[in-house]
């Protein structure tokens, strides 16, 4: 009965937060339903393309979601299942959900322009040059994290090429995933250039997924981890270069209704098991200040991420979505709402290893998703009974499919990017741009730069990275709930409920940096290092010096601002 609990106080809390919270914020902030948005206003059939209400929240929802809301609360779970609990709802309801829903509306009222743009105008010139360079740091790392996580559940061990009548389930994984682009891409073509409407094309498309979903089952394709990781790499340059109704908008829709999916499976499993017991919950309520990830601060708060607070996501609210966003109303639901679902997603999370604590915990699954896979199937049936094995496939083929999205995302964010960090500010376009810098600029530069070390990085181990992006990760949630801060107080509305998240986060992710650079130096020093010490090492440094900077660049903006004095 613990779990039924845990997941209905949740779900009672994010949803007092959404109605009462979420609709101040609005009302401070005065969004305005006849004021036209940037996707009207600056269509391109591109980037800058309005998409109806519900097809952009899949869109967000499932760029934002990927395995963070999965992976961080089940890694943070060894502190026990109350503080987890706590952070994800209070975490959601004011940090993340401040930070995504501020992000996307200060992006509105920039042309749908980036994060940069918007430090641009509040912080000067060379924050913003700092920022761009902190945000492509990061995004490096989301690259290389997500392809390294989809390229662990697609991969077959042997190597080979082709088809398999007797999947495993990382080959039936890789297979409906394949055809998951194709019906996207078909479902793009009917909705905007055949004009059908969202209703009958919506489920036309969850017909297409329950049958790729039965085609993978029954056939899987089979293809080695470097080879995949090469395969990834082609495929999201193409996806952030194509037109987003032709793939971004319909595959993140689509997507989202597998994760709905698999919460909604998640909450029968556990109403069900509350009276059938198959499973029980075994995580204690607290097991200490201390485990093997750290001190519960900065560790915990590190861990979570997207479960909570993420960075990662005031990227995507201000680099597509707010390109697509039809009208102001729509911007509470979609910048806040989609962040409560992702708390509440990581608190089924929380649930699900709960089911198989000691089983994780004595290393018996191979990842945090594999655990989360089990916990949820062996609430429906005993390890081993085909439910169970056809459900811990199909809830691992759903957090494979948003690993993806976040990685379409975070490529396409990343050309946007590259190209900002090298135009001038009378330089609308690359094609504006003169010298080598037309190069560095031009689009394909960006992505395939990018994408390069980000899939080279992939290869390394998972855990040489996700520590990392982390913090980083983190970091960036506080320098975007600065900017937001800032941008507010310029224009003279309300921002004194930013302070509190924003030195938070602040002092949590430097202090987690510190004691990775500390690690580091140490590691060097014994001659115990290895090649992805160094590389850690650099990138925090690099990371914790710009983040410096960029918060005093922050406290002068906000002594001018009490001032009295505009930029």
């Amino acid at each position: 009965m613990t779990a039924l609990f845990i997941i209905l106080a949740a779900i009672v809390c994010l949803i007092v937060g959404y109605v009462t919270y979420g609709s101040w914020l609005a009302k401070q902030w005065g969004i305005d339903p006849s004021r036209k948005t940037p996707a009207i206003e600056k269509e391109d059939g591109v980037d800058y393309v309005a998409a109806p209400p519900a097809v952009l929240m899949g869109h967000h929802f499932s760029s934002i979601a990927g395995a963070g809301p999965i992976n961080g609360p089940i890694q943070a779970s060894v502190f026990g299942w109350f503080p987890v609990f706590l952070w994800c709802v209070i975490g959601g309801i004011f940090f993340g959900g401040l930070q995504d829903f501020g992000s996307l509306f200060a992006s509105i009222r920039h042309d749908g322009k980036s994060l940069g743009e918007i430090i641009h105008d509040t912080m000067g010139k060379r924050a913003k040059r700092l920022f761009l360079i902190f945000a492509l740091l990061v995004l490096i790392l989301v690259i290389a994290s997500f392809v390294n996580v989809v390229a662990g559940t697609f991969f077959t061990e042997e190597g080979g090429f082709g088809f398999t009548g007797s999947p495993t389930n990382n080959q039936t994984t890789a297979m409906i995933s394949l055809l998951f682009i194709v019906l996207a891409i078909v479902y793009g073509y009917v909705t905007n250039k055949m004009n059908v409407k969202t209703l009958p094309a919506s489920i036309a498309g969850i017909i297409g997924i329950v049958i790729i979903t039965v085609i993978g089952l029954n056939c899987g394709f089979v293809l080695g981890r470097t080879a995949w990781i090469v395969l990834i790499g082609v495929y999201i340059v193409i996806a952030s270069l194509v037109p987003v109704w032709i793939l971004l908008q319909p595959r993140d829709y689509l997507s989202s209704f597998l994760l709905y999916a698999m919460m909604a499976l998640a909450v029968i499993g556990i109403l069900s098991n509350a009276f059938t017991g198959n499973a029980s919950f075994t995580i204690p309520a607290f097991t200490g200040w201390k485990t093997d990830i750290g001190m519960m601060f900065p560790a915990l708060f590190i861990t979570v991420a997207c479960g909570a607070c993420s960075g990662f996501h005031s990227l995507i609210s201000t680099g597509t979505s707010s390109k697509q966003l039809k009208n102001e109303k729509d911007a509470k639901p979609i910048g806040y709402g989609s962040m409560l679902i992702e708390s509440a997603l990581g608190i089924v999370s929380l649930i699900a290893v709960g089911m198989v604590f000691e089983k994780y915990t004595g290393g018996g699954f191979g990842s945090p998703s594999a655990a989360f896979g089990g916990g949820i199937a062996i609430m429906f049936g005993p390890e081993g009974s085909s439910i169970y094995n056809t459900i811990a496939a199909l809830l691992t083929l759903a957090v494979s499919v948003f690993a993806l999205t976040s990685l379409d995302t975070g490529t396409r964010l990343s050309r946007f990017m590259f190209t900002e960090l090298f135009l001038n500010e009378d330089e609308a376009t690359w094609k504006d741009a003169k010298g080598i810098r037309k190069l560095f600029a031009h689009p394909l530069f960006g992505t395939i730069f990018m994408v390069v070390i980000g899939c080279v990085l992939g290869g390394l181990k998972l855990s040489a990275i996700w520590a990392l992006f982390g913090a980083a990760n983190q970091l960036l949630a506080g320098i975007a709930l600065l900017a937001v801060c800032a941008w507010l107080g310029e224009v003279g509305k309300n921002n004194k409920m930013f302070f509190i998240p924003m030195i938070f986060m602040l002092c949590a992710t430097l202090t987690s940096l510190i004691i990775t650079i500390t690690k580091k130096f140490g590691a060097i020093g014994s001659g115990e290092a290895v090649w992805g010490d160094y590389f850690q090492l650099v990138f925090a440094i690099a990371m914790a010096v710009l983040a410096v900077i960029l918060v005093v660049e922050g406290i002068q903006t906000f002594k001018r601002q009490a001032a009295g004095k505009k930029a």
